[in-house]
């Protein structure tokens, strides 16, 4: 019997109704066998990253336990939405803390994206930012399937927020099934 994949999804979006947090709620019932998802703990409470602060108080306690919750994880999934063309500011925050930790929790970490938006594209410029940032942390992202909810409103549920759009739904059944080959191929565990 094959070892369960252990995934993390971390969403960039701190808003209560957030289509982005809908996209992640939706993701365990659409992993492949073997695959179990788990939400982050939220950084709403992570202070603005200052050096300063890291050099005199030390990282604040959500920043080390996010970043244990990352290294336990066989992957990791973000769930983001796009921000003046760009990374959610408490998204690049809670990057920018966590990266500074020794044993960088993203280091040879692999790593899917998928972006809902209101608007036509679906955040395909925060995916592409995002990939920068994981280059430079040395994480390994899959590349494809890409995923990119355009027109997201239209997508969910209004009352439920449940993901209704079954092209969507397959879309996602696809990229988590990539990942998990993904991951297997160069995070095996051992």
């Amino acid at each position: 019997m094959a070892e369960t994949l252990n995934v993390l999804s971390i969403c960039g979006s701190l808003r209560k109704g957030s289509y982005n947090a809908m996209a992640q709620r939706a993701l365990p019932a659409l992993a492949p066998e073997g695959m179990a998802l788990k939400a982050a703990r939220s950084f709403a409470d992570f202070p603005l990253y200052n050096a300063d602060v890291q050099n005199t108080t030390g990282f604040p306690a959500a920043v080390n336990a996010l970043a244990e919750e990352i290294r336990a994880a066989d992957g990791l999934i973000f769930c983001t939405p796009e921000y003046n063309f760009s990374i959610p500011g408490g998204l690049k925050n809670a990057i920018d803390w966590v990266s500074r930790l020794q044993n960088q929790p993203f280091a040879g970490k692999p790593v899917a994206i998928m972006s809902a938006s209101p608007g036509p594209l679906g955040g395909g410029r925060v995916q592409y930012d995002l990939r920068r940032a994981m280059v430079f942390l040395d994480a390994y992202t899959l590349n494809k399937p890409e995923i990119f909810i355009g027109n997201c409103a239209s997508k969910f549920d209004e009352k439920t927020g449940e993901l209704k759009d079954e092209a969507t739904r397959g879309f996602i059944k696809q990229q988590l099934a990539a990942f998990a080959a993904f991951i297997a191929r160069v995070a095996p565990k051992r």
